[in-house]
């Protein structure tokens, strides 16, 4: 199931990333800082520095992975709510860990959106910054395998 799951996250993400572009095509077409117009996109670091780059990814996706393991079967169910939880932890993880890197905390929420950018007909786009897309992929993926370690190692 997992290719499913990954090919439904990314097509999911260019989706989204598609209607924003048509929601706002007016305002990219007379923006013309590409810095503004890609930070709408994809992330990218606050300081460039790829080993602590990665490591922000790692822990902001081991944060949330290891969480939601851990609050995947609540003794009370709070209903309809039962989602807020994980959308709490979301936001802390973005508050505490979003300043260096955007926190992409999954690969399908930069690289689906990261696409969009390299096809789209936008006027002043600029670079796709490929060189940094390996940061918000890796970053989580191993963050992800090391949460579900830990969670396998507590249980």
């Amino acid at each position: 199931m997992l290719p499913s799951y990954i090919i439904a996250q990314l097509t999911g993400a260019m989706v989204g990333q598609l209607l924003v572009w048509l929601t706002y095509k007016g305002h990219y077409d007379i923006t013309l800082e590409t810095s503004s117009i890609h930070a709408t996109f994809c992330t990218a670091p606050a300081i460039r520095n790829r080993l602590q780059n990665l490591m922000t990814e790692l822990i902001g996706t081991l944060v949330l992975v290891l969480g939601v393991l851990l609050m995947a079967a609540p003794s009370a169910s709070l209903g309809a709510m039962d989602a807020l939880p994980v959308s709490l932890l979301v936001l802390g993880i973005g508050l505490s860990l979003g300043g260096p890197t955007g926190y992409a905390i999954n690969p399908a929420r930069d690289l689906g959106p990261r696409l969009m950018h390299a096809v789209l007909p936008l006027k002043y786009k600029g670079d796709s910054d490929w060189s940094y897309s390996w940061i918000p992929i890796i970053g989580p993926l191993a963050g992800g395998v090391l949460a579900a370690v830990i969670y396998l190692l507590l249980q």
